[in-house]
């Protein structure tokens, strides 16, 4: 066990490990509710918890954003990382309220919104082994292209810990996280997932 783990973190709003899984939910209604939204708990709330940069991925971010926009989610970026896409985050965040929102970059708010997130989306390869590690050791399940760590969801054989894509193409990526939330609506799946994720980060 470590510091930053949910078993152990007094910044989020109710700890939880692999036995008390089902405990993560309340720090997703208490995310919500910080953030001034309100509280729906069948709501996917997908993070960005990387920030973002041209080179983690900010061509396809601009590519995907009218997508986005389109999904049945509430998207929460943490903020850091260029002027750029700074303005263009602030910008969505103000015209979509209500399912947009930027947290602080401290670490106090990356664990609140890890504890709070269901979906980590990530727009290049994950290159530091121990942002994706926290990502997992929360239960959060990446949509993300291949890595170390990261093994693709098989429906068949209930195994795998995220959802992958190819190549940094809108559709690959579009297509991988609608795959996400398509299996999201089926609890007992999505927990295995959950699992799977954390059981990865042990």
């Amino acid at each position: 066990m470590t510091p930053n783990s949910p078993s152990y973190d007094n910044k989020i709003a109710r700890k939880y490990s692999l036995k008390t899984l089902e405990e993560k939910i309340k720090n997703k209604l208490a995310l919500q509710e910080e953030l001034g939204w309100i509280p729906e708990p069948k709501r996917p709330v997908v993070c960005i918890p990387s920030g973002m940069t041209e080179a983690l991925g900010g061509k396809l971010f601009e590519q995907m954003i009218e997508g986005l926009q389109e999904l049945p989610i509430e998207l929460v970026v943490l903020g850091r990382g260029s002027e750029k896409y700074g303005k263009m985050l602030t910008q969505l965040a103000k015209t979509d309220k209500h399912r947009v929102a930027i947290m602080s970059d401290d670490e106090d708010s990356l664990r609140k919104m890890l504890a709070g997130s269901d979906i980590a989306l990530f727009f290049a390869p994950v290159s530091k082994a121990a942002e994706l590690d926290l990502v997992l050791r929360y239960g959060v399940v990446p949509v993300a292209m291949p890595t170390g760590h990261l093994e693709n969801y098989n429906p068949v054989q209930e195994a795998g810990n995220s959802f992958l894509y190819e190549s940094a193409t809108m559709w690959q990526c579009y297509g991988a996280l609608v795959r996400a939330l398509e299996t999201f609506k089926f609890p007992y799946d999505w927990r295995t997932i959950q699992r799977h994720a954390m059981e990865t980060s042990e």
